[in-house]
């Protein structure tokens, strides 16, 4: 009796902040938002979170979905999630951004690369706008190659490989990202246009091909340094990112 109970309970604090995106004959479960108060250049800046888990299995009763969580062993897999600020839904003008998740650059503070930079600029740049979502895509690491992969792909690079080179010479393509289930998220969140930051033209295409309204792209360089620049470089020259 107690147990049935405590998954009433547990169901009547989580039912209304879960919600059910249907793509195609599959399920994306988002969850929030959540207030998350974030250190963002020493203030604290209060965003809104969510986090979204894809499934084979499509249902309403989130009840069946709390229940599959025990069992799932999700820790081994990675769940993206957004950060939203200010009236995303609503908002007449809102910036986002779709950000590749980066273990070296985003938690160490790597200079190989200008992702931390990016990560923690494009937040500071939403806020200061003050409306929009920053997408954190956690498939992405070392443009969707992984991240034991990745660690062989900077070894390659200490050899002379251009970070082109280092991924296709362990047998993946250039990048292999794919945004379609962020775009379905950020669907259910906004319908109006949205800004996006970003110097990749792929993401651009990406976000247009699926039907997601784009009103305009706001560049985001820095972070320049003797460790990253040729990484920078072949951004532009082989894989065509834009100032």
């Amino acid at each position: 009796m107690e147990q049935i109970q405590l998954k009433a309970d547990t169901l009547s604090f989580l039912e209304d902040k879960i919600k059910l995106v249907k793509k195609g004959e599959e399920a994306i479960y988002l969850v929030g938002p959540i207030k998350l108060p974030v250190n963002l250049y020493g203030e604290t800046v209060e965003f809104k979170w969510y986090s979204w888990l894809k499934s084979e299995h499509v249902t309403e009763d989130f009840q069946q979905v709390i229940d599959q969580l025990a069992s799932g062993n999700l820790a081994e897999y990675q769940q993206s999630s957004v950060l939203v600020y200010g009236d995303f839904e609503y908002g007449e003008d809102a910036l986002i951004r779709m950000h590749s998740i980066c273990h070296t650059g985003d938690i160490f503070g790597s200079k190989r690369c200008d992702c931390g930079f990016q990560l923690k600029q494009s937040m500071k740049m939403i806020a200061e706008h003050g409306t929009g979502a920053l997408f954190y895509l956690a498939n992405h690491e070392g443009r969707g190659i992984g991240l034991f992969s990745k660690a062989m792909a900077y070894i390659l690079q200490e050899n002379g490989y251009d970070t082109v080179e280092a991924n296709e010479g362990l047998g993946f393509p250039d990048d292999t990202r794919n945004y379609e289930d962020a775009i379905e998220v950020l669907k259910a969140l906004r319908s109006k246009p949205v800004t996006l930051i970003t110097n990749n033209p792929r993401k651009l295409k990406a976000l247009k091909a699926a039907g997601a309204t784009v009103s305009g792209r706001t560049p985001l360089w820095g972070d320049i340094s003797e460790y990253n620049e040729k990484y920078l470089q072949t951004k532009v020259k082989k894989s065509g990112h834009m100032a």
